[in-house]
């Protein structure tokens, strides 16, 4: 706990908020009557509002940035806790310990956890949920599963996408047929969960906002590919621990004649939503948070109960010295890329999801400060805009908005005719920044033709201090504002 600690705390606020905080945050402060933010952050958006929900209880002193993302870390740790009780119940305390240890100091969990993401808080409830379900194939006793299915409601209430989860237990109780349910205590079960479940809808309805929940249905299945199927391994693997992963692999393998219902528990929570994220088309760097507790917990496993050829049987004390080490070297090697993410260098590039967008919360607190309230500005694309509302509280308009209905986000608010809007005046003032322009070059060199066009003037640059192949570092604009005239 003191590790994980460290490592979500350590310069949390040194880097601002990126998209999907400011919105998340955003939605909280609406929720809480900032009387700025509620015109710029609708309350209603993609997800449903637990999580945001409990951040507003904070924001209600006033909005923070260190505040909200202590709440992050806050389900980060008691993540931690709940690994330790899931691999104690499954494979004995020695487990829980190493299972929580790796997780405490595993970079992916580290780095998502120390931001308003609601992945932190749907992988909290996700272990509780999963430890129940363990207890109640250990006890057998209904009130296991009933806790279980309320535990996987608040799941669904934070992140709709841990409906996978369900399907994953359901793919688990369909193959392991040695653990029976009643349909009695099933059809309880499926009550509570969805006596849980119901907060959300019936608060679209009672609000008058169904339509919303039905938009972002439509926008999500039927949105464009951001990344290809090679992502999750090129990207979240590392961060997991290659290590780690492999310690998983090599315990199943090597104690497959040990194999239970336990194992089959635990394969099933990891393949259920690696085969869904991978095949479905739209891939965010946090989606498999939910899976990597598990890998911990068998990754612990292989450590602490494969046995050592001849040292366990002759030399026992030597066996327990040669696991402690392999305990701390896979723990080194996961805790040295920990530190490396929360301290990373500069970069103009920006991966959504792995940290906050630099020079953001700078450039969002000089618009509010310098430009003249009711100020209207237009973005390369919706990321910034979002930060440019959140810290900058004036309205901003990505250019890379569709006005497809079908390929936005419903809650943003295309351009339809930028040169209308810049030409009547509409739009005064144009922000570029370096990560969207390099994530989307078309909208990117499109906008700054706008701004040659309309006779634009830097007001305003932020940069960064980026370190040059001859291993010198200058400072490069990543944030350009500029104000535009007809």
């Amino acid at each position: 706990m003191g590790a994980g600690g460290f490592l979500r705390v350590w310069a949390l606020s040194e880097v601002g908020f990126n998209s999907d905080e400011a919105v998340y945050a955003g939605q909280a402060a609406a929720l809480a009557g900032d009387p700025t933010l509620t015109g710029l952050f609708p309350v209603f958006r993609a997800h449903p509002l637990l999580f945001q929900t409990m951040l507003s209880i904070g924001f209600s002193a006033g909005v923070s940035d260190t505040g909200a993302r202590l709440l992050s870390v806050a389900f980060g740790l008691s993540t931690v806790v709940a690994v330790y009780l899931l691999g104690e119940q499954l494979y004995g305390r020695k487990t829980g310990l190493v299972a929580a240890f790796l997780l405490a100091v595993m970079p992916y969990h580290v780095v998502v956890t120390r931001q308003v993401l609601l992945d932190g808080a749907e992988t909290f409830f996700a272990v509780i949920a999963l430890y129940c379900i363990a207890r109640f194939n250990t006890e057998r006793t209904p009130r296991w599963l009933y806790s279980a299915a309320g535990v996987m409601g608040l799941t669904l209430l934070t992140k709709e996408s841990a409906a996978i989860l369900v399907l994953a237990l359901l793919v688990f109780f369909v193959l392991r047929r040695d653990v029976r349910i009643r349909l009695r205590d099933l059809l309880v079960a499926l009550v509570i969960l969805a006596a849980v479940v119901v907060a959300y809808p019936l608060s679209l309805g009672l609000s008058g906002r169904t339509a919303t929940g039905q938009n972002y249905l439509v926008w999500q299945l039927f949105r464009r590919a951001n990344h290809g199927i090679s992502f999750y391994g090129e990207t979240v693997s590392p961060a997991v621990g290659l290590t780690m992963i492999v310690l998983a692999a090599g315990g199943l393998w090597l104690l497959r004649r040990q194999s239970t219902w336990r194992e089959w528990l635990l394969v099933c929570w990891i393949v259920v939503p690696l085969v869904f994220f991978h095949l479905w088309p739209v891939k965010g760097y946090q989606y498999l948070l939910p899976i990597a507790p598990v890998l911990a917990v068998l990754a612990a496993r292989a450590v602490v109960h494969v046995a050592v050829p001849w040292l366990s049987d002759h030399r026992p004390a030597a066996a327990r010295w040669l696991r402690a080490a392999v305990v701390l070297a896979v723990g080194a090697s996961l805790a040295v890329p920990a530190w490396l993410a929360v301290n990373p260098a500069p970069s103009t590039t920006f991966l959504a999801g792995s940290g906050g967008v630099p020079a953001g919360r700078e450039a969002g607190r000089w618009i509010e400060a310098n430009l003249p309230r009711g100020s209207r500005l237009m973005t390369v694309g919706p990321s910034m805009a979002n930060l440019v509302r959140f810290y900058g509280r004036r309205t901003a308009f990505g250019l890379s908005v569709s006005p497809n209905p079908l390929s936005r986000n419903p809650s943003y608010e295309p351009i339809d005719n930028p040169d209308r809007e810049l030409r009547n005046g509409d739009l005064q003032y144009v922000v570029w920044d370096a990560f969207s322009a390099a994530r989307a070059p078309f909208f990117g060199d499109r906008l700054m033709r706008y701004v040659h066009k309309y006779n634009g003037v830097a007001v305003h640059t932020e940069t960064v201090e980026v370190t040059g192949a001859d291993g010198r570092t200058t400072p490069k604009a990543v944030i350009i504002i500029y104000e535009v005239r007809p």
